[in-house]
This record gives C-alpha cells, sequence and structure tokens, in this order.
C-alpha cells in the first residue's frame, strides 16, 4: 500500500475551469453516476473519512473537486451524472462542465470510472468508455458496492465486464471495491500507482 495516497488534501471546488489549479503535473479524475460510490471510494482510498462530501441525495457533487497529493499529483472528483434530480438546464451545465474538463485538461493522464457492480456499464459509462478509447486515455474501472453481493456474483460481474471491454485498444483494468469492508484499496493504491508513473514516463 503507497501511504502517499493518505496524504491527500482538498484544494479547491470549481463550476468552470478558471478557477482550477494551474494545468501541470498530473491528475487522475474519477468519473462515475451519481450514486455509484465515488465520494466513499475517494474518502477510503485516502483513509480520510470525509476527504470527499457524501451525501444521501445522489448527484451534490456539482464542481470540479481537486485534491492535492503532492506538488506533482492530484486527484480530481468530477461531478455525478446520471441520476440527480435536478433541472434539465443544470445536467447540462455540468455536462458541459465534464466535456471542457476532460478535452482541454492538459495534466489529465488516466480516468478511474466507478460504477456499482450490481449496475455496470450504463449508458453514461459507455461514454466515458468511449471517450477514453478515442483520447487514449488508461481507464482503470471501479466496481463498488461489492459488499452487496456475494462473492461469485461480484467475480461474475467483474468477469462479465472486462468481456464487454476486451476490444478496446486503451490500456484497461478493473476491480471489485467495498468502502464498507475497506476491500480492494491496495489493488486501488497499486492501479493509482501505474498510472501515474506511466503518465510521467510518458512525459506529461
Amino acid at each position: 500500500m503507497n501511504p502517499i495516497y493518505q496524504q491527500a488534501k482538498f484544494i479547491n471546488s470549481s463550476p468552470h475551469l478558471r478557477n482550477t489549479p494551474p494545468d501541470e503535473g498530473r491528475e487522475v479524475a474519477f468519473a462515475g453516476r451519481s450514486n455509484a460510490g465515488k465520494s466513499s471510494a475517494i474518502n477510503t482510498l485516502t483513509r480520510q473519512n470525509s476527504l470527499a462530501r457524501i451525501s444521501k441525495t445522489p448527484g451534490r457533487t456539482q464542481m470540479l473537486n481537486f485534491f492535492e497529493i503532492n506538488a506533482d499529483l492530484r486527484f480530481v472528483d468530477l461531478p455525478g451524472y446520471g441520476y440527480a434530480k435536478v433541472p434539465v438546464a443544470v445536467k447540462l451545465e455540468w455536462h458541459k462542465l465534464m466535456e471542457t474538463y476532460l478535452t482541454s485538461r492538459k495534466s489529465l493522464c488516466a480516468i478511474v470510472l466507478v460504477m456499482d457492480v450490481r449496475l455496470p456499464l450504463t449508458d453514461f459509462d459507455w461514454q466515458m468508455v468511449e471517450w477514453c478509447q478515442h483520447t487514449g486515455l488508461p481507464l482503470h474501472i471501479l466496481l463498488t458496492k461489492a459488499d452487496k453481493l456475494a462473492y461469485g456474483a461480484s467475480k461474475n460481474t467483474l468477469l462479465k465486464v472486462q468481456k464487454e471491454l476486451k476490444g478496446l485498444t486503451v490500456p484497461v483494468t478493473l476491480q471489485l471495491f467495498s468502502s464498507l469492508k475497506k476491500t480492494g484499496i491496495d489493488e486501488l493504491h497499486n492501479a493509482l500507482d501505474e498510472l501515474f508513473s506511466g503518465a510521467a514516463e510518458m512525459g506529461a
């Protein structure tokens, strides 16, 4: 386990790119459906209970949230998509914000796509997968809430998702994860190590 991720600290939230941290170093963005457990996963991975805001109302992550790991590395918590009971105009703004970030942020080096193991590969998830395929960004898929299923059932879902993504040409890894049971943390740390180091090797 890499203790560096426990040093993560919140630095700012922004509804647009103007007030974000300087576009330098390396960023891994966490994306996912509003109720997939994205904020819980970030808190579990950093061993901090309230680093990322958790709400009982899905869709509360409405801005780009930046977390500094060290001077060169950051996490970004993207707005959750596909569930929140908000006006269509607001959803369109979230979509525009994400699209602008994903297409213009030079320090973005990889995506962690968070999916509920009971509802993987929604239409929104596929959009993100296809975007990574189009841009060549490495992708790590986190199948969260694995504690909600028996191990055999969750493992079968993992294999099914793996098969669905077989034709992709971008680097793709995936794992089971449970914030409640604290399982999959070491595996996620190892995946992040690879994503950040891979970007460094490419000169990101």
